[in-house]
């Protein structure tokens, strides 16, 4: 059985469907990345599942307990990070995390020493008496995680935790979710990096119009759109056209291109034998190339190939914290 099943979940803003029809399976132990364009229906699925929204339709429960008929229990058993950082800017690190252990009942000394213990754990025992409004972007995320897990929930739900963040701020938080992960808590991550499911997530589902239209684990997606690619960037814009025509008869059509950074993708079956003609050939037509290679298709790819265009802006469910 999984930690969180949701079957057919539908969820209408008048007339616009932000879910419709929507299943999701997370066994529990596992991370389960939810991609998709803005407005595919990411934080209504998350929105739901914790309880803070009303399905249309369809069913979920997490941790065994019905989201509908029993969401006092799942707010027990559920930790959550939404896209904004939910921290009392004028209180310290250290109240924040107090507040919320006082809030779960866990007692004035056991919220006490579980707030040091997270300051510590997330890198942020000396920011801990200062006001959080003086924390960075990063800092206040961090903090922000570590609210979500005061209780040690069994589930959590990450709703874009790095947005925002650098690259280092972001590999930081990938370990930390790694390490809750390790431990057995069950997550489910909504995302937009790509390079952030492929690193964290067991299992990935793509949505689009709050609809499923892709799921497997990282590789299986990528191997759904063919094997590898060349990528051919010219060194005019000039150039673009005639090379889109050459690699195009080696692709079937299928090019994408960019003329902004002068560069061309194109699917390629033939392996190093084919990539020898392309090169042959656009040497033939006199085309100046910067650079050239041939690489695996990644989840960039699969997430143009199936979603297309970035879908409008969902609607906003104006939903609060979770309680408990």
């Amino acid at each position: 059985m999984s930690t969180i099943e949701a079957t057919g979940l539908v969820k209408h803003y008048g007339e616009v469907k932000a879910l419709d029809g929507l299943d999701l399976y997370v066994p529990e132990g596992t991370i389960l990345g939810l991609l998709g364009p803005n407005g595919a229906g990411k934080t209504t699925a998350v929105n739901i599942l914790t309880t803070l929204i009303r399905p249309t339709s369809g069913s979920a429960t997490v941790a065994g307990a019905d989201v509908v008929k029993q969401p006092g229990k799942v707010r027990k058993r559920i930790g959550l990070s939404g896209q904004f950082a939910a921290v009392d800017e004028n209180l310290t690190g250290f109240e924040n995390l107090d507040m919320i252990g006082r809030l779960y009942r866990l007692g004035r000394d056991n919220s006490r020493v579980r707030a040091r213990e997270l300051l510590e754990r997330f890198d942020l025992t000396e920011a801990g008496d200062r006001p959080v409004k003086t924390y960075s972007g990063g800092m206040r995320r961090r903090l922000d995680l570590a609210g979500a897990i005061v209780a040690e929930p069994p589930v959590l739900f990450l709703d874009e935790p790095t947005t925002g963040l650098d690259p280092r701020s972001r590999t930081e938080m990938w370990g930390v979710i790694r390490d809750l992960v390790g431990k057995g808590t069950t997550l489910l991550l909504t995302t937009q990096y790509l390079e952030e499911a492929d690193q964290l997530a067991d299992d990935i589902v793509v949505i689009d119009h709050g609809r499923q239209i892709a799921h497997g684990t990282a590789d299986e997606l990528k191997a759904m759109i063919g094997g590898e690619r060349i990528e051919v960037t010219v060194t005019s814009v000039d150039s673009v056209t005639g090379a889109a025509e050459i690699l195009a008869r080696f692709s079937g059509g299928d090019v994408q291109i960019n003329e902004r950074s002068r560069k061309l993708i194109a699917p390629m079956s033939g392996g190093s034998a084919e990539f020898r003609h392309v090169l042959r050939d656009l040497e033939e037509a006199g085309i100046a190339v910067y650079d050239v290679g041939m690489r695996r298709p990644t989840l960039d790819d699969v997430f143009l190939t199936l979603t297309g265009d970035v879908a409008e802006s969902e609607p906003d469910s104006r939903a609060a914290t979770v309680g408990v």
